[in-house]
């Protein structure tokens, strides 16, 4: 028997690093914290301005979620994907 992918609970996990037009973090912040797949978001000093942990079903998912909403998010100019591999 095949498995629904989207019966499965959150198999996984990213840490997405975004860098945000300098005008646009607060408002890019807000609306991207208020995603249902982010489970945390930080504003944050460095190359990158906003870090979010996001959590989808699969791999397909995560993707979807990370072009279809967070690049698109108005002010986002970059983001970089570290898909996480164990966690303790």
């Amino acid at each position: 028997m095949a498995l629904n992918q989207k019966e499965i609970p959150m198999a996984v996990s990213a840490y997405v690093l975004i860098r945000v037009e300098a005008d646009k973090t607060k408002t890019a912040f807000e609306g991207l914290s208020k995603l249902k797949e982010v489970k945390s978001a930080h504003t944050v000093t460095g190359p990158f301005d906003i870090i979010l942990l996001v959590e989808a079903r699969n791999l397909h998912e995560l993707g979807e979620v990370i072009l279809s909403k967070i690049r698109a998010t108005d002010g986002v100019s970059r983001t970089m994907t570290c898909v996480t591999v164990e966690k303790g």
